[in-house]
């Protein structure tokens, strides 16, 4: 007969509802994982799988109930690792839609806007940052990004084990420091093409002075919107490297936050 206390009973379900909650907490926010057209059941099937076959490479989780007031306090700290994680991730992509949105509105496509499947359907996004994010996705998924994702994540419980302790001063300050990414590379992807609109709008500009019958309103909104397209064809492949930049940054920065860096 094969007698089990309740300690061992505590231990297996640590072993497994706190790695579940970190890695959990993470795919209910970070892009592709976390999008709005992915149900929730699959991010929490996803996890699971995730949590049963890292479970047995994991360093033993500390002696306490999941339940108890301490297991509380770490379920919490997982919650954040976990959020903070998937934030610096979603990042990227919210600076290369802010870039989008940035020349869309140079262009004078501010009011087409879609449903933005990324942040769900109450909120609505410019074309062209559409056009951005979509063109990130495939590039994230091509790069394996998603697997670096979880790789980073299950090495984090070694270099950032289970405790009360969490994230700490450092981790925070890391992370709070990290949303400064957002403006500066949305300044990145959308500074090439606004200086190019810029410089046709100044010659507009130029020709309503020398030509002041000349209606500014019923020809430029075509022309730039026509060089618009013309130099957001001309830089996707702009785009994409500043994201593969991004990117390799944002790993860093995980990294960092897990301890791995020092």
């Amino acid at each position: 007969m094969i007698n089990l206390s309740a300690n061992q009973l505590q231990g297996w379900v640590a072993e497994l509802y706190w790695p579940f909650v970190r890695i959990g907490s993470c795919f209910m926010i970070v892009p592709v994982f976390g999008a709005e057209t992915v149900p929730a059941r699959v991010r929490v099937v996803l996890a699971g799988a995730i949590t049963l076959l890292i479970a047995p490479l994991l360093p033993a989780p500390p002696p306490i109930a999941p339940f108890s007031a301490a297991g509380c306090v770490i379920t919490v700290q997982q919650v954040l690792i976990g959020v903070a994680f998937g934030f610096c991730v979603h990042i990227l992509f919210d600076a290369v839609t802010l870039g989008g949105q940035m020349l869309g509105n140079s262009m004078g496509l501010s009011m087409a806007m879609n449903v933005d499947p990324l942040h769900g359907s109450d909120a609505s996004t410019p074309a062209v940052g559409q056009i951005y994010t979509l063109l990130v996705t495939l590039t994230f998924l091509g790069l394996n990004g998603h697997l670096a994702l979880i790789e980073v994540l299950v090495k984090s419980f070694t270099t950032l084990p289970l405790g009360v302790e969490g994230l700490g001063t450092a981790g925070l300050a890391t992370v709070v420091g990290w949303g400064a990414q957002l403006f500066a590379g949305a300044l990145v992807v959308a500074l090439p093409g606004v200086t190019a609109l810029l410089i046709v709008n100044l010659a507009f500009g130029v020709m309503s002075r020398a030509a002041p019958s000349f209606n500014l309103f019923a020809i430029g909104l075509p022309v730039s919107l026509v060089f618009g397209l013309v130099i957001l064809t001309m830089g996707l492949p702009a785009v994409q490297a500043t994201f593969m930049e991004l990117m390799a940054r944002s790993f860093a920065a995980l990294e960092q936050l897990a301890g791995a860096l020092g």
